[in-house]
């Protein structure tokens, strides 16, 4: 099976701005997560060529994650800095892992530095005006799932917990989601830690009505990303098990900032070694679909989309 482009839709979220031409240039990432998904891909195959042993397969998929994270890495390095509104661009960050009192925080819903154009409210602390990106109606969107989630499984607190089914049946916890009073103390410990990296936060988005995902502690990620290379070495791997692994991939990024690309292009190296066109297509908004959605609608084969068509 040939890996081309077309298996890496863009994220949303790599869509902060308006301008098609722009546009076209991030969806060019794609050729990038082709030539390096083919390559760990062809890496893999030969290392499973040595060894059928599980342990041995496991320890295969393990050395081609950290080439696809170095591999990020480098791009990053090169890089001459992040898109649109944000903190300062470090490339350190996307080989610096996730440690237990570090964990990471996304926030969801109304997030104004991702609309083009916005400028700085100092009253509210956000970003206001401007031109909503593919970005920012995302994460409006899924800023409403969040919510809905919270009224459907009847969660009347700040805190929403994940769970992960195994095909074993084992339960481990995933990520959180956090709202209300708990979502404002982690807007001023996100603004805390990045003070203290000696990077200015006059201008760090925590006003208006924040939710955010926060990643598991630190035992859980390890867990559950052993648990999708395990899955993942499996001989008879089939397209429902290869999407409990994409899930817990995505459930247990490994560093702080690049996860998301690595875990895109690995989970399409390994499908297209192990099923082949029997693989399950990558949704654009993966990360999202995970992070926000549950297990049963994130490894849904045929989910119901939260952005429509082409977004």
């Amino acid at each position: 099976m040939t890996i081309t482009r077309a298996h890496f839709p863009t994220s949303p979220l790599a869509l902060r701005f308006t301008d098609p031409d722009r546009q076209a240039h991030a969806r060019a990432f794609a050729d990038q997560q082709a030539t390096a998904a083919t390559a760990a891909r062809d890496r893999l195959t030969d290392l499973w060529a040595v060894s059928q042993h599980r342990a041995d397969r496991v320890a295969a998929l393990s050395a081609v994650h950290a080439d696809l994270i170095a591999w990020r890495y480098d791009l990053a390095v090169a890089a001459g800095g992040r898109l649109g509104q944000g903190i300062a661009h470090t490339p350190q960050r996307f080989r610096t892992p996730i440690s237990e009192g570090n964990i990471n925080y996304d926030r969801v819903g109304r997030v104004g530095r991702l609309c083009e154009g916005a400028e700085w409210d100092p009253a509210s602390r956000t970003y206001v005006g401007g031109t909503p990106t593919p970005a920012a109606e995302a994460m409006l969107k899924y800023g409403r799932a969040a919510e809905a989630r919270f009224d459907e499984e009847r969660e009347h607190g700040d805190v929403l917990q994940n769970w992960v089914t195994l095909p074993d049946g084992r339960r481990i916890s995933g990520n959180r989601i956090v709202r209300g009073e708990a979502a404002k103390g982690i807007a001023e410990e996100l603004t805390a830690r990045v003070a203290a990296r000696g990077i200015d936060v006059s201008r760090m988005e925590t006003g208006g009505i924040p939710i955010y995902t926060a990643t598991p502690t630190a035992q859980d990620s390890k867990a559950l990303f052993a648990a999708a290379l395990e899955i993942l070495a499996d001989p008879d791997l089939t397209p429902e098990t290869y999407l409990t692994a994409r899930y817990c991939l995505f459930q247990a990024p490994q560093t702080k900032k690049g996860s998301d690309a690595v875990s895109r292009t690995f989970i399409v190296a390994v499908g297209a070694l192990a099923l082949g066109d029997a693989a399950p297509a990558l949704p654009a908004d993966i990360d999202l679909r995970c992070y926000v959605l549950g297990q049963a609608a994130a490894t849904a084969a045929h989910a119901s989309p939260v952005l429509d068509e082409g977004e």
